[in-house]
C-alpha cells in the first residue's frame, strides 16, 4: 500500500539518524576514537581534569589507564603511573628509608618526584606539580625535581 509506505517513511526519516547515533555509541565512549571534548568529559568521570597543555594523545592514554591507575591511587606506583600517563615520561619517586626517617622524623611521609622531560616537550613544571598535589595523599609532602633534557 502506497500510503502505508509513505507513512512509515516518516518514521524512517526521523529515527534513521537516531539509529546511526546509537550504532556509533561505543565509539563515543572509547577514549581512542572519541572527540577531544568528549574525552575530557570521560576523564572527569574518573576524577581527571586536564590542563590545556596536555596533548590529546596523552589524555587518551590517561583515560584508558584510569581504572588501573585509580586502584593504586595514593601509592608511589600510582603517582608514577599517573604522571607518566600525563607526560609520557616515567618519573622516579624517591622515598626516605626507615633508617633516614628514624634519624629525622621530619622526613616521615615525604617523597621526591624526579622527572626529566624531552627538550621539546610541552609539559611544564607547574603542570606536574599540580598533578602531584592532586594525586598525593593529603598527609604527604612531595617535592618535584623537574629537568628538561638538554637544558
Amino acid at each position: 500500500n502506497e500510503f502505508l509506505g509513505r507513512f512509515l517513511l516518516i518514521f524512517e526519516e526521523v529515527l534513521g539518524p537516531l539509529d546511526r547515533q546509537i550504532a556509533n555509541l561505543p565509539a563515543f565512549f572509547d577514549p581512542d576514537t572519541t572527540t577531544p571534548e568528549v574525552l575530557d568529559w570521560l576523564a572527569r568521570w574518573a576524577g581527571i581534569v586536564f590542563d590545556d597543555r596536555v596533548p590529546v594523545a596523552q589524555r587518551r592514554q590517561a583515560v584508558n589507564n584510569a581504572v588501573s591507575i585509580y586502584r593504586r591511587r595514593g601509592t608511589a606506583r600510582g603517582l608514577a603511573d599517573f604522571i607518566e600517563s600525563v607526560t609520557g615520561v616515567r618519573p622516579e619517586i624517591v622515598e626516605p628509608t626507615l633508617a633516614e626517617v628514624s634519624r629525622d622524623a621530619a622526613l616521615t611521609f615525604t617523597f621526591t618526584v624526579q622527572l626529566r622531560v624531552p627538550a621539546d616537550s610541552p609539559i611544564e613544571e607547574d603542570l606536574v606539580q599540580r598533578v602531584i598535589d592532586i594525586e598525593k595523599p593529603a598527609f604527604a609532602a612531595g617535592t618535584l625535581v623537574f629537568e628538561r633534557a638538554g637544558a
